[in-house]
């Protein structure tokens, strides 16, 4: 994206930001300080310094935004909307889990020059194409290196870009290229000559093999050529034939394409890196599922504590992490409610010390943050600890906030036989919470108003320290339940759980009950079938033990396995297990909602994941994984000369059975283009279920491996043939251009 000839840099409000200004940076009502902000000559780098800090400045990029919000749109705009009137606010909200960024400008126009520069500069980068991207890429190292800013490069230059670039190289072969690229032999290279430079670094052997395998005169593809690589490399079967000559048309400049009908190694190389030669299928990231099953066929994306952003003994409470939970596609949220001493209802986890907000506030939130990437239903999880009066208040905010997204009642005025479908709640918001008596007795108003102890316990999460009552004194204790409140639950009564026998025979399919993590392990253990055929009909929510007070995870792998539907996390807290539920909730449109396998949907189901071989249906399948390079990997260390030794792991999660890992040896100092050619082989009894997991760590002797970056995404979603894996960082977030090539395997075992 150089800005250099393009209307983006002749645009008022990007020249304004290339000008620079000076805005307010906010924290809180109490830090409110200046910083100088310009937009960097690449169009993409947002410098910004403190005029004390003396050389000390910070950089961020504009592919890093996701967007732009105007006037008094976070809690901290909103904190000083008194003092800084909304035409001077504007908020950058970053992808991943980074905290946003406000601001204050001096004037309405200035305010806007940025917000709408920005916004068009996001538009610019997420409209580049593969080439324009790298192009971007090699721009960005020049400038980089270019540390005089003479626009030139001298060899001593270049020895130290390559050190940043992370690759360690002869330097006898950096100064025969250097040479090459030196066409005026002037000892230094301006910048197209520096593109060329870096075009004969990054020349890629693997993948001119495989060009080579195919190509008739080693120089292009013919249309025939590239149909025989899509059929039996790519296992595309009888499409290789139309998608040859689309991927012709779509890469070779107009004159060629129709003269020549053929693709350069180039070329080939752009297919590759592409959407279309990714590991993941992208049919499968649309939404393509039926959504017309009852909702318990669908696991459902959840988060735990939702209100936090840290842990959960100190950490802040925030509308913001509703937000992003939200905006991951979370559908079902989780809302700890306490009495407010001045009559309104708070929010935070009980007994610690974390800060608190108005429960009205998170519903306001729910409002307009609900349906913005999902329009399937949200479900709003309640640990209600309020008393009648302000739970009166609670049902109040919900109806007036919400209107007509809140369901009040059964859809179809009757009592269900089957839950709805996610097709059919589109749009609503749920309450998942205890209710006087059952949708049946809904009128009758002889009912109590009080919960039995057994039902007390339907919410309560036994091992969370402080989170309920000792159990001295919950003794003969009756909990009082507003009418208003119980009213609003339709589809997810909160219920004691008596057994799988019970659930069977007695229980409603709108009565739902919640497991703590050991809990659920150990059912899953004792009666997988069991707990199988009971999630046919029921939802079932998991939630991670009440000990973890550093907002940890565990495993949701073990849940999904027998079927449990609302597996939360804490969305918050990033790793291992929040890579598995982003690698299972990415396909389907990132809609939050995964239709089961059609074992976990049997009411009948002989499925246990101890024994995968015993259902019907079973077909084993073998895996196999040869990893050839990678890729322009980051730095994990970013000392000056510092260089990593990647090795690659391939990671199963899956029924116990199909859980692996298999891992390539470490190359020494090469982050830049490494080479394994080592193939890793799996077998798995359940690939219905199995989520596969690709790691790039940096190999250290003396201490744990560093990350470098990861990939997840579910068995079922794979493309065989030769694909590149396109790492995110340890957030979740994309870290392009970094990517891992590999040739996929899978058969039937035999």
């Amino acid at each position: 994206m150089e800005l250099e000839g393009s209307c983006v840099q002749d645009d008022p409000h990007v020249k304004l930001m290339m000008a620079g200004s000076t805005l307010r940076k906010v924290k809180s009502r109490s830090w409110k300080k200046q910083r100088h902000f310009r937009l960097l000559e690449d169009g993409l780098t947002i410098w910004y310094k403190s005029r004390w800090a003396g050389k000390g400045h910070s950089t961020f990029s504009v592919m890093d935004v996701e967007a732009v919000r105007e006037g008094h749109q976070s809690e901290v705009m909103l904190s000083i909307a008194e003092e800084f009137p909304a035409e001077l606010c504007f908020t950058l909200v970053f992808h991943g889990r980074q905290g946003n960024l406000d601001l204050v400008a001096n004037s309405p126009e200035e305010a806007q020059a940025w917000i709408q520069g920005v916004r068009k500069l996001i538009h610019k980068a997420q409209t580049m194409d593969e080439q324009e991207r790298q192009d971007q890429w090699v721009r960005d190292w020049f400038q980089k290196a270019d540390k005089n800013k003479d626009r030139k490069m001298n060899f001593k230059e270049v020895k130290k870009l390559l050190k940043m670039m992370n690759v360690e190289m002869n330097e006898d072969h950096a100064l025969h290229l250097f040479t090459m690229a030196d066409k005026w032999e002037s000892g230094s290279l301006e910048i197209e000559q520096f593109v060329n430079f870096y075009k004969m670094l990054t020349q890629r052997d693997e993948v001119w093999k495989v060009f080579q395998d195919y190509s008739g005169d080693g120089e292009k593809l013919t249309t025939e050529e590239l149909e025989t690589f899509l059929r039996v490399e790519q296992g595309e079967g009888d499409q290789s034939s139309q998608h040859a000559q689309e991927l012709i048309q779509r890469y070779e400049p107009p004159e060629t394409a129709t003269k020549q009908s053929s693709m350069s190694l180039e070329d080939f190389e752009l297919y590759l890196c592409s959407q279309e030669g990714s590991i993941f299928n992208p049919e499968l990231l649309e939404l393509h599922q039926d959504m017309s099953q009852p909702v318990s066929h669908y696991f459902i994306s959840s988060s735990h504590n939702t209100y936090l952003l840290e842990d959960q003994l100190r950490g802040q409470s925030s509308l913001e992490a509703y937000i992003q939970a939200l905006k991951r596609g979370c559908r079902c949220v989780e809302v700890d409610c306490w009495d407010g001493s001045d009559g309104e209802p708070i929010v935070y986890h009980g007994h610690t010390l974390t800060s608190k907000i108005l429960f009205k506030d998170i519903v306001s939130t729910l409002k307009e943050y609900a349906f913005k990437v999902s329009d399937f239903p949200v479900i709003v999880s309640l640990e209600n600890h309020c008393g009648v009066e302000q739970q009166t208040i609670m049902a109040k905010h919900l109806r007036q906030i919400l209107g007509k997204m809140l369901l009040t009642a059964p859809l179809d005025g009757q009592i269900p036989q089957l839950l709805p479908s996610p097709q059919e709640l589109r749009g609503k918001i749920l309450l998942k919470a205890k209710k006087i008596g059952g949708l049946e007795t809904c009128l009758d108003e002889t009912l109590t108003d009080e919960v039995s102890d057994e039902e007390e316990m339907a919410n309560g999460d036994a091992e969370s320290p402080g989170a309920e009552d000792p159990p001295a004194q919950r003794t003969n204790k009756k909990s009082k339940l507003s009418r208003e409140l119980s009213d609003l639950v339709v589809y997810c009564k909160s219920v004691h759980f008596h057994g799988f026998e019970h659930a069977r025979s007695q229980a409603k399919c709108y009565e739902m009950s919640s497991f703590s993590e050991s809990k659920a392990k150990k059912l899953a253990k004792e009666a997988g079938t069991e707990f199988v055929r009971c999630n046919t009909r029921q939802l079932c929510r998991t939630y991670p033990s009440g000990l973890r007070t550093d907002s940890s995870n565990y495993n949701p792998q073990d849940m999904w396995n027998v079927g449990c539907q609302i597996v939360a996390l804490n969305f918050q807290t990033a790793g291992l297990e929040m890579d598995l539920n982003d690698g299972l909730f990415r396909q389907n449109g990132c809609c939050g909602y995964v239709l089961k396998p059609d074992f976990l949907r049997d009411a009948n189901s002989r499925f246990s994941p101890d024994r995968p071989e015993d259902r019907q249906g079973y077909k084993p399948i073998r895996l196999s994984i040869q990893v050839i390079s990678a890729q322009q990997l980051p730095k994990v260390n970013q000392k000056e000369g510092s260089i990593v030794d990647p090795l690659v792991r391939v990671e199963i999660y899956g029924v116990p059975q199909d859980q692996a890992k298999e891992e390539t040896s470490h190359i020494n100092n090469n982050g830049f283009n490494p080479v394994w050619n080592e193939t890793l082989n799996f077998v798995l009894h359940a690939p219905e279920l199995a989520l596969v997991r690709f790691v790039v760590e940096d190999h250290d002797k003396a201490s744990r491996n560093d990350f470098i970056g990861q990939f997840t995404l579910p068995f079922t979603c794979i493309q065989p043939g030769y694909r590149h894996i396109h790492l995110l960082s340890k957030d979740g977030t994309a870290i392009p251009p970094s990517s891992v090539f590999v040739n996929v395997s899978i058969s039937e075992l035999t």
